[in-house]
């Protein structure tokens, strides 16, 4: 690759400066989804792509596509990106870094004179984030026609909005999503490719700047568990006669972190996570037993028969603990997102370009997901970054973020598809 174009490392820097200048609030970074923090993301970085000499499109639902474009304009072009709007109170790079990657990269194209064979358009898709509608994946499942059109009624969790009139308030158009109507043909993708920051420690703590993502695990999920015992004084009753809906609960908890290293010395992708456990403020107290718990149970792999496997030792142990403890746990109904595999001839390539290749499972879900449900070939590249995400304190370093870059340009130039 030395002799290769390199990308536009000075246009990244100054675009992620934007990015931060115009959307910061307090610490934290405020870029809400189909708000004015996303909007204004998207407007620094149509700017500077129209600067750079990229075509600019928008769909109807506000999506932005920015194209280099191809010798030949009917072939399927290949599709990179990601999203540009964050948490509340997110960092800096969470999305905006696979969007300002692309952007480097077909620059640098452009500085070489470079035209490539087939249009190479960067995608900054709109709302990739649940925590503003409760709704994931708007802007890629919605290019798609997947989304329920009963989303456009989700309220904004701040102040109520519907998505539907933030659409229009936006300047877009609710209707596509009503109709299931595509806006972008799958048979126009040759392929699609994000680069995104790590979310979690692993590269940090395996001291390497960036990673070739082999699939994004699936989750499935109890949203609404619950364990029914018994309220009674903390001092009256003894054990044998108690029905305690924390000590169930812990226990049952308990019993997971054994099934999940039972999975995990059997070399199973897996993570369980109790992301939500509590009792009831307005019942519990210091001197009672608490006879309610409500909690979450959050199964993620890439194997939907290890998911298959842990729910069903959760509804087990669920009934075995129940009885031990003379409570009732109700793990009530999952919710399932299937598990996206990485296309093996990009994964590999990938790796080629890295330094010091290394492969590893996504447990955040991306928009890469949505592209490959749909038959897309699909790949991302991790890049190392501190401080974990969807907080104040991601820390991205420019120097990871060009090796990944790298990756992500070498690969548009050698496509093996």
């Amino acid at each position: 690759m030395s002799g290769a174009p390199q990308a536009d490392l000075e246009l990244a820097a100054a675009l992620f400066d934007a990015l931060a200048r115009a959307t910061r609030r307090g610490r934290g970074i405020v870029r809400d989804s189909y708000g004015a923090g996303e909007q204004a993301a998207h407007d620094i970085v149509r700017s500077a792509a129209s600067e750079v000499g990229l075509e600019i499109a928008i769909d109807a639902i506000g999506n932005l596509f920015m194209t280099l474009p191809g010798r030949d304009r009917d072939a399927p072009g290949i599709f990179m990106g990601s999203h540009l709007d964050s948490v509340p109170q997110g960092g800096n790079y969470d999305g905006a870094a696979g969007v300002v990657a692309g952007v480097a990269a077909l620059s640098a194209l452009r500085r070489a004179a470079i035209t490539p064979r087939d249009d190479l358009a960067v995608t900054a898709l709109r709302a990739e984030e649940s925590a503003w509608f409760d709704v994931a994946y708007v802007g890629s499942a919605g290019a798609f026609g997947l989304l329920d059109p009963a989303c456009l009624a989700a309220q904004r969790s701040d102040n109520g909005l519907s998505l539907a009139s933030a659409l229009a308030a936006g300047g877009f158009d609710p209707q596509p999503i009503r109709e299931r109507r595509r806006l972008l043909d799958p048979a126009r993708v040759r392929a699609y490719l994000e680069l995104h920051i790590e979310q979690g420690p692993t590269l940090v703590a395996r001291g390497l700047p960036a990673a070739v993502v082999s699939g994004i695990r699936g989750c499935k999920r109890f949203r609404n568990a619950r364990c029914v015992g018994e309220y009674a004084h903390s001092g009256a009753v003894a054990r044998p006669y108690r029905h305690d809906a924390v000590a169930a609960t812990v226990a049952l908890l308990h019993r997971m972190e054994e099934v999940w290293l039972e999975q995990e010395g059997s070399g199973a992708d897996l993570v369980l996570t109790a992301g939500e456990l509590y009792t009831d403020p307005a019942l519990h107290g210091p001197s009672k037993i608490a006879g309610e718990t409500r909690f979450v149970l959050d199964i993620r792999s890439l194997s939907e028969r290890t998911m298959e496997a842990v729910a069903s030792a959760a509804r087990a142990a669920a009934a075995d603990v129940g009885a031990a403890y003379r409570v009732r746990i109700d793990l009530g109904a999952a919710t399932d997102s299937p598990a996206a595999m990485m296309d093996g001839r990009l994964r590999s390539a990938l790796l080629d370009f890295l330094e010091r290749p290394f492969e590893m499972a996504s447990g955040a879900g991306h928009d890469a997901a949505v592209f490959a449900r749909v038959g897309i070939p699909s790949a991302m590249i991790f890049v190392r970054n501190e401080n974990g995400s969807h907080n104040a304190d991601e820390a991205m370093q420019l120097e990871d973020f060009a090796i990944g870059t790298r990756a992500l340009l070498g690969l548009l130039l050698e496509c093996p598809l």
